[in-house]
């Protein structure tokens, strides 16, 4: 951190801020220029933002050099982490391995989880989505099963082998979810929602973190933060798609996301083609594209019967684009060096 000292700051004024930083625990060092006296700080950040050094006499501004999320930083990790999924530990998301995660956007009945669960292995999947909570937009569109739909998804993972990746909403759910699935997801709209990560961060279970839909990438690294700061260190992030003024699409992917997350972060990172597209024909082309710039995963709507999908049926796969999908998903991914 670097305080940054107003022309002509008078000695006294450096100095009391000098007294303020040692007192804390910290250690100050002033550079004196023509015009300008900078005063740099060595120590615990998080107790220099307490002492309000932008408010003492003399100051212009404070800088901070370091980044403020810790625990899920390069700075402190340097190695990519790998994290792994499912009872087995069979699944891995990491630098060296590329996943697919398919599914129902929505569990409506056990019969149409079961059978896009089908659709979703014998596409390649290793891991399979589902949402028994579905936070919508309107208040009057299907809001999910709820335990029910959990129920149904433990029942997918024992015909299909499959973990299971599915979202929690309220901190009241997260034990009854945690029970029933692999890997919990926190989705856009509660990326900022703090007590809820808190309360996923006190579980044994992998967490997904969907990027929230206006958010830059520190608040989404803080987000990961809350996470982490619980004790729970296997977080994977999830870039779904952002808003911008474009109307065409439903949201923009950030494909940019993934190499600049990857640089500051050691967390791996998963694309939601599905979500960020909004339309079956940009799927392909977009996973495609997350291949190309190194994601760790991809995750993707399935559904027998779109046109009667309770729940954003217009991205869903089926058929032929689920085919061409499975072909990507093999294909690419050796070719950036990673093993499917």
């Amino acid at each position: 951190m670097v305080v940054v000292m107003r022309p002509g700051a008078a000695a006294e004024e450096i100095d009391g801020v000098v007294r303020r930083v040692e007192g804390a625990g910290g250690s100050a060092f002033v550079s004196r220029g023509v015009q300008r006296t900078i005063i740099g700080l060595v120590g615990d950040v998080v107790a220099f933002q307490g002492l309000n050094l932008r408010a003492m006499p003399g100051v212009v501004e404070v800088v901070r050099v370091s980044k403020p999320y810790k625990l899920v930083s390069r700075e402190n990790h340097p190695d990519a982490s790998t994290i792994t999924v499912g009872p087995r530990g069979d699944v891995h998301i990491g630098p060296d391995t590329f996943v697919l995660i398919a599914g129902p956007c929505a569990v409506e009945t056990a019969e149409q989880t079961f059978e896009a669960a089908d659709m979703a292995k014998a596409a390649g999947a290793t891991m399979l989505r589902g949402g028994a909570y579905k936070p919508r937009t309107s208040p009057y569109a299907f809001q999910g099963l709820g335990v029910k739909g959990l129920e149904i998804l433990a029942e997918a993972r024992e015909r299909t082998g499959l973990p299971v990746v599915t979202e929690v909403v309220d901190p009241k759910d997260v034990a009854v979810v945690a029970e029933h699935a692999d890997m919990l997801q926190i989705g856009t709209r509660n990326m900022q929602n703090f007590p809820l990560l808190q309360a996923v961060g006190g579980v044994r279970k992998p967490v997904m973190l969907k990027r929230g839909l206006t958010a830059t990438y520190e608040e989404w690294l803080m987000a990961a933060e809350y996470i982490a700061q619980r004790g729970n260190l296997d977080i994977v992030l999830c870039e779904r798609g952002i808003r911008t003024f474009e109307t065409a699409t439903r949201n923009t992917l950030d494909v940019s996301a993934v190499p600049m997350v990857h640089a500051l972060s050691h967390l791996p990172i998963v694309v939601d083609p599905s979500h960020s597209a909004g339309k079956r024909d940009l799927v392909v082309p977009l996973t495609r594209a997350a291949i190309a710039v190194g994601a760790d995963a991809v995750m993707i709507d399935v559904h027998a019967d779109p046109t009667a999908a309770l729940c954003d049926g217009p991205q869903a796969l089926f058929g032929e684009a689920l085919d061409e999908l499975a072909a990507a998903c093999r294909e690419l991914p050796p070719m950036v060096g990673r093993k499917v």
